[in-house]
């Protein structure tokens, strides 16, 4: 599992529309880099940045967000000035990745939530789905780093970054950090983080409520097993059934038992 933080900046940012820009938007380029990203490619170009995000994926996902452009280009099998003319900065294209999967995770959880009547059951089919597409070893750093709180009302809790807990009411909602400048980037990253945040929260109330999950388990423990049953192996089919296990025995730690 690799969870890094490497050139994250709140300069860079996503648009709602999947638009990139970068901190230079002040002296222009960022209005050239919001039309290169919404005018129609060629075909050429399009196969291009198919390649790259398909490679972006596949080095980020076996090496965390370190990897340099440089392997994301050699894997794409294009030169890395074609990675820079569609992505101006590192920064800009792990924003698009880990949003691609962070909204990818969401919409495992909705579809988990809607089509399984059994509440364990939604829980399980959603961390099972999640381990196998292998999104946990994609999602943004400060959605799986886990600090501990302490709001003064009970022994310390760990929680998401940005998390915290509505006084009496036991609500999830977002937070910027404290002196953090807020740009549309982060806006954005929150509003991807707030929407898994809180349908993953649903999944983890029902089964909990239903008495079939450990009443200690947090929204924070289901997604770092997500994160941990999802190890980057160079074989595909011992990563495949290294997860798979893995994941076998987390769930049997997270279920409730009987006393």
């Amino acid at each position: 599992m690799h969870i890094q933080d490497s050139h994250w900046s709140t300069a860079s940012a996503v648009a709602p529309g999947g638009g990139a820009m970068s901190a230079a938007a002040g002296n222009g380029r960022g209005d050239e880099t919001r039309t290169a990203r919404t005018a129609p490619l060629r075909v050429d170009a399009q196969r291009n940045l198919e390649h790259v995000l398909r490679a972006a994926r596949e080095v980020f996902g076996e090496l965390g967000y370190g990897a340099p452009m440089e392997d994301v280009a050699r894997r794409a099998r294009v030169g890395v000035g074609t990675v820079y003319r569609r992505f101006p900065s590192k920064d800009v294209l792990v924003r698009r990745i880990a949003e691609e999967e962070t909204s990818r995770l969401t919409d495992q959880a909705r579809a988990a939530l809607s089509q399984e009547d059994e509440p364990w059951s939604a829980l399980s089919r959603f961390l099972r789905t999640s381990v196998a597409s292998g999104a946990g070893r994609l999602l943004p750093p400060q959605v799986l780093r886990v600090g501990v709180a302490d709001d003064g009302a009970g022994p310390a809790e760990a929680r998401l970054p940005q998390q915290r807990t509505q006084p009496g009411s036991g609500e999830l909602r977002l937070v910027p950090d404290e002196g953090a400048s807020v740009s549309s980037g982060a806006a954005g990253d929150d509003a991807g983080a707030a929407a898994l945040l809180e349908v993953v929260g649903r999944l983890v109330e029902r089964a909990r409520a239903a008495g079939e999950l450990r009443p200690d388990v947090s929204v924070s423990d289901v997604l770092l097993v997500i994160a941990t049953a999802a190890p980057s192996l160079p074989d595909a089919a011992q990563q495949a059934a290294a997860s798979a296990r893995l994941l076998d025995i987390l769930l049997e730690g997270l279920r409730s038992r009987p006393v």
